[in-house]
């Protein structure tokens, strides 16, 4: 190894440097705290990290009106996308905080949503629905949230059915550059920020019946990803 330890030099590998606050932004990070964070979040998302979010939303949206049949949105938030889903489809949204629902429920409501068939409370690491229910699973700026994503891709890719789309926007991280350092002196206030700024795609990539069919870089300068899988067989045990 190039940069090997000297004994009784003090130093940390840079691995593990870079991975403390990987881990201690995920130990923070639980239930509890990211319904504290978007009790405070929800009377100005859609005029703070809304607008930021909106080229990559709409770009996934787009995708997903060429598909038919049902469409679920983990952490569907405030409902900022469900305006622009096609009348064609059957959209259901599930979220974790009730404050951002409140808000999700006014915009279907005053904006005539009828393709909007439910919006539920609900844990993304537990869907109370039945497997294979959905042809399209969509989570967007979520998996970044959540306490353990690994269980959630399992659970998207779950009620997705055989032949079906599970799709990610998401913030990927990097470990290298200005912006690595920035997210890695970030990572320990992910309970406070409600988000693991240091997010490897390897915690994505956890379920063998999804194979990347696409993934593409999104505007502003790169910082979301939007990654395609295609479901290729139901799993036996899902919940196991």
């Amino acid at each position: 190894m190039s940069s090997s330890l000297r004994p009784g030099s003090g130093q940390e590998p840079s691995f593990r440097r870079r991975n403390i606050g990987a881990v201690e932004s995920f130990r923070q990070l639980d239930e509890r705290s990211i319904k504290r964070v978007y009790r405070r979040w929800a009377p100005i998302y859609d005029n703070t990290f809304g607008r930021f979010t909106t080229e990559g939303r709409r770009h996934a949206v787009e995708i997903i009106n060429r598909r038919k049949g049902r469409v679920l949105e983990v952490g569907v938030g405030t409902g900022l996308s469900l305006p622009n889903y096609g009348s064609h489809l059957d959209i259901v949204g599930i979220d974790l905080s009730p404050e951002m629902l409140e808000k999700a429920r006014k915009k279907v409501a005053e904006e005539g949503l009828d393709n909007v068939s439910g919006l539920h409370e609900m844990d993304a690491g537990a869907l109370d629905f039945p497997d294979a229910g959905f042809d399209t699973v969509v989570a967007m700026y979520t998996l970044t949230v959540v306490p353990d994503p690994a269980k959630v891709m399992r659970e998207l890719q779950r009620v997705c059915k055989v032949g079906g789309q599970v799709i990610l926007v998401n913030h990927f991280s990097q470990d290298d550059g200005v912006r690595g350092w920035v997210e890695r002196r970030m990572a320990p206030f992910g309970d406070k920020l409600g988000w693991h700024p240091v997010f490897d795609m390897s915690k994505v990539m956890v379920c063998d019946n999804l194979k990347v069919v696409d993934r593409q870089a999104l505007r502003p300068w790169g910082l979301f990803t939007m990654v395609t899988f295609e479901k290729l067989y139901q799993a036996s045990n899902e919940r196991s």
